[in-house]
């Protein structure tokens, strides 16, 4: 509780500071995480570590600590949603390859969007929901819960629906696919600890299997997207070409096969924008 107290006293005043005031107060908080949060720093780079082997332990570090900036940043961006409004947020992004977002979504069947953990979705979400579909976010509930409460008011006042990864929001998601709207869901981590072992950045990890899963049982598209920021501070949306899964007949080794193809454009993405990966959680057997 008391955590949470401290996350709505800074949420206070970055909502009412101009953006890039807030965004300086967000890179001295980073600063203090950069210090103190020593186990989140170490498995960071561990991940970026294995995401880019090439790369040195300097790179590493300096990756690392863009990608805290980066990850205060988002916070500052979310932090600021209660007084936003899509007319001010719809400046911020640009769109590539939005013709993708059309051709899946005119099948009917709704639009399964995949990513990972990075940039600030809520800005496109907040945008596609109010200019194309209905957008509802599938992701872990957080703690306390007066936390993850403040979340979901915060996104619904924007038009995005927050649904939570169990078997509740599950139903919840496919009606919404049923009515032709767009999930948004991220799959470089197994939160719920129920995905199969796959090879991600040549060492195997565990990766949720929901998306392929329901893609494969209601025929949806599925949409790799990655949101990031530009160094300007606004945001570039990019799609690639809809996945549309396939049965065989044997339904485990077609989950296993989608999942994968999800997952090579997950690496394609991070690998392109590493300092935005905001990934400070054990994914791999050997992190800290």
């Amino acid at each position: 509780m008391l955590a949470y107290r401290g996350f709505r006293v800074l949420q206070w005043v970055i909502e009412r500071l101009p953006r890039p005031w807030a965004y300086a107060l967000a890179i001295v908080v980073a600063r203090l995480g950069w210090v103190f949060s020593r186990n989140a720093r170490a498995r960071l780079e561990f991940n970026l570590r294995v995401a880019l082997p090439e790369a040195d332990a300097r790179t590493i570090r300096r990756t690392a600590w863009r990608n805290f900036r980066n990850h205060a940043k988002a916070y500052a961006d979310l932090m600021q949603l209660p007084r936003a409004t899509v007319g001010e947020l719809r400046s911020l992004l640009k769109v590539r390859n939005h013709h993708f977002v059309d051709e899946a979504l005119a099948a009917g069947k709704g639009l399964l969007v995949v990513s990972a953990h990075m940039g600030s979705w809520e800005v496109a979400a907040a945008i596609w929901s109010a200019t194309i579909t209905p957008v509802g976010l599938f992701a872990e509930e957080l703690e306390p819960p007066e936390l993850y409460d403040w979340y979901r008011t915060t996104r619904q006042r924007l038009g995005i629906s927050v649904l939570p990864l169990n078997r509740a929001g599950l139903k919840q998601v496919v009606q919404a696919l049923d009515a032709g709207e767009m999930i948004v869901t991220a799959i470089d981590r197994d939160v719920s600890g129920t995905g199969i072992l796959v090879d991600f950045f040549g060492k195997p990890a565990h990766i949720p299997t929901g998306p392929a899963a329901i893609a494969l049982r209601k025929g949806a598209p599925l949409l790799p997207v990655c949101v990031f920021r530009l160094p300007d501070d606004t945001f570039q949306a990019e799609g690639w070409a809809p996945i549309w899964a396939q049965p065989s007949g044997d339904r485990v080794a077609d989950v296993r096969r989608v999942t994968e193809q999800l997952v090579r454009h997950l690496e394609r993405i991070i690998r392109a924008h590493p300092e935005q990966w905001h990934m400070p959680h054990r994914i791999w057997e050997g992190s800290p």
